[in-house]
């Protein structure tokens, strides 16, 4: 598989497990999905998905390159990440429960 493709991979994976974990928080769960809590159990899930996340970015930016250029392209593409899940939060919050699709809250 081409590089670019990888390191794209591995930035949605961060991106998705910086999202899983913030969501796994009651504030920005709040913000997603209004006043409704979220189980104890998808909160679990939420941090072993966004922990998993980032495992599999790390992994796939280890594939692309060697071990100090690959760690320093992981935490550039965590960086990026951060930003835009904190910018999603902070203008549409809402588009955070695209990564819970599964999830429907009671009403």
């Amino acid at each position: 598989m081409p590089d670019a493709i990888l390191l794209l991979l591995a930035v949605l994976a961060n991106i998705a497990g910086l999202g899983w974990l913030a969501l796994a928080m009651d504030v920005h769960w709040e913000q997603a999905f209004g006043p409704v809590p979220a189980s104890r159990g998808t909160v679990v899930l939420l941090r072993v998905l966004g922990v998993a996340g980032l495992v599999v970015s790390l992994l796939l930016c280890l594939a692309v390159d060697h071990a100090s250029m690959a760690s320093l392209v992981w935490f550039m593409t965590l960086a990026g990440a951060a930003l835009t899940i904190a910018f999603t939060a902070a203008w549409k919050a809402r588009w955070l429960a695209l990564l819970v699709a599964w999830v429907r809250p009671a009403s």
